[in-house]
């Protein structure tokens, strides 16, 4: 029998959401997953063939977008504009659980998991950049670069300017919580709720219940795949589901608990384990011959960093396909991630100062990522080139997601603790980014509430474990992926739009333009966060 308790929760429940970003948002995933469980080949073609068009046409624009972002980012920490800040709250959180958070909610469980992958797949096939020979001593460096390369600064820019611009418009102009306050230069504050905003919310929905559902596939397959390569255990599609229920369950129980007592307890125990097994990995592996790899690995990224960048080769078939299967596709999967990701971020970055947030968002991410890929990834290729270790055999028979299991097993006296350690990782950091992902879909289907109700949470945490354990079992999770990158490139405009809408604000706040001509631009400001000219916001009069 119900309680009042329970009668509560669910008339809070319909009394918050926004019915038609609530809706749209559930029926447009439903659908989808409904068109690959009825006829998967033929919903594959077609979201397939999107993507390849979408890749053969506009790579050349992902890129330089990217790329863009990076060189605001860089001006905003070193600049003027770093001065202003998100709010005139205190921040509500310390540096290192702030951090942490941004970590783990963004790239975290793909950096863990290809960690020990990417580098060999650079190794045995060089990027057409470079002439070195697939498989040599030369070929080492060029593959850790390449591994840096895309995980790195430019991957984060996207989340770290769409939550620059939704934080900022919401703590300073009273914006609603959602993606589609990056409208607010050309909209006003109060006018984003319309159809052009809703849409946006509705695609990011979209794009998050993808993305998430897709990384909670392959997070399973990782688990599927050890069982197989360690004990030859082989789980049918029960199996499957079981795992991904399991999985949803965890970061379901973490997502209810809240940010505080669920998702920032989780983030500081994830990096306090990244960075124990990153210093076990070089402790206990080829110590010497990492740190010189990694010399030359960081090296060669610094120095070519605008090479790799812009890097297309068009013309040239195979080598316009390998930067469209690996560069590009890297480009659009955090852009199809941008909205949750930077919504996230958004809600932890009040009270912190625009260069912080940028800071954190791409140098404090990059501090932790680099060295990953260069102790982990140059691991793996120095132990393949010397033969410690055959690490290609199996990846080539069971999939990247079997790499870890034989460098970490292979490496002396702590190899099966760095194993555990290793999958315990990718897990929690799956699990924050799943249920901060979760927490972003709600806030965007409840009109922006920063707290919003258990049911709407658990909805979403279900129907996304749903999504994922379905497309397992059909075979959809690469289409899945296509869909996301197909999701991600209208989110590149979105970036874009962001990032324009920042620079004349933050001129417009700095230049001691009257408040009367910025309101014209973006609509009332919250009285609290006015600043007089020459005054940064959220400063006190010296």
């Amino acid at each position: 029998m119900a309680t009042s308790d329970d009668q509560g929760a669910v008339a809070q429940f319909f009394d918050e959401i926004e019915p038609v970003i609530f809706a749209f948002g559930a029926a447009i995933t439903l659908l989808f997953v409904a068109a690959f469980a009825v006829s998967p080949d033929r919903a594959y073609e077609l979201v397939d063939g999107v993507r390849l068009w979408v890749l053969s046409y506009f790579n050349w624009f992902f890129l330089l977008v990217m790329l863009g972002f990076v060189l605001f980012l860089g001006f905003v920490i070193f600049g003027p504009w770093g001065k202003l800040r998100l709010g005139d709250d205190d921040p509500e959180y310390s540096y290192f659980s702030y951090f942490s958070m941004m970590y783990s909610a963004g790239l975290a469980a793909g950096i863990v998991f290809w960690g020990p992958a990417e580098a060999l797949f650079h190794y045995s096939e060089v990027p057409p950049l470079y002439g070195a020979a697939a498989e040599s001593t030369a070929a080492m460096p060029i593959a850790v670069q390449y591994s840096i390369f895309h995980w790195s600064l430019t991957q984060w820019s996207c989340f770290t300017v769409m939550g620059l611009a939704i934080g900022y418009y919401v703590y300073n102009y009273d914006a609603p919580l959602r993606v589609s306050a990056v409208l607010t230069p050309i909209l006003g504050a109060d006018s984003v709720n319309g159809p052009l905003g809703k849409t946006i919310d509705i695609l990011a929905v979209f794009a998050t219940l993808g993305g998430v559902a897709t990384s909670l596939g392959f997070i399973g397959s990782q688990f599927i795949t050890g069982l197989n390569f360690q004990w030859g255990i082989q789980l049918g599609d029960i199996g499957t589901v079981l795992v991904i229920t399991g999985m949803t369950v965890i970061f379901t129980v973490s997502l209810v608990l809240g940010v505080d007592r669920g998702i920032r307890r989780l983030s500081n125990f994830n990096m306090l384990l990244f960075l124990a097994l990153m210093v076990a990995t070089l402790v206990f592996g080829p110590t010497f011959r990492i740190l010189e790899l990694s010399t030359q690995a960081v090296g060669g990224f610094v120095g070519e960093f605008f090479r790799m960048s812009l890097y297309t080769q068009p013309g040239v078939a195979a080598a316009e396909k390998w930067v469209n299967e690996w560069t590009v596709f890297y480009w659009l999967w955090p852009l199809a991630w941008s909205p949750f990701a930077g919504l996230f971020i958004a809600r932890v970055s009040r009270g912190r100062s625009v260069r912080e947030v940028a800071f954190a968002g791409i140098g404090a991410t990059s501090m932790a990522t680099v060295p990953w890929f260069a102790i982990v990834g140059g691991s793996a290729v120095i132990m393949q080139n010397s033969n410690t270790a055959s690490l290609l055999g199996p990846v080539s028979q069971y999939g990247e997601s079997v790499s870890g299991y034989v460098l970490f097993g292979s490496l002396p006296i702590v190899g099966p603790l760095l194993l555990f350690a290793f999958l315990v990782l990718v897990t929690t950091f799956f699990v924050t980014s799943a249920d901060s992902s979760t927490l972003a879909v709600s806030m965007m289907t409840t009109g922006g509430k920063e707290h919003p109700s258990s049911i709407n949470r658990i909805f979403w945490a279900v129907l996304q474990g749903l999504v994922a354990s379905i497309l397992m079992v059909v075979g959809g999770v690469n289409a899945l992926q296509s869909a996301a990158i197909i999701t991600g490139a209208p989110f590149a405009l979105v970036c874009l739009v962001a990032v324009i809408g920042l620079i004349r604000t933050f001129q417009q706040e700095t230049g001691g333009v009257l408040l009367q001509e910025r309101t014209r631009f973006l609509g009332s400001p919250k009285k609290d966060s006015t600043v007089t000219p020459g005054k940064v916001a959220g400063q006190d009069d010296d």
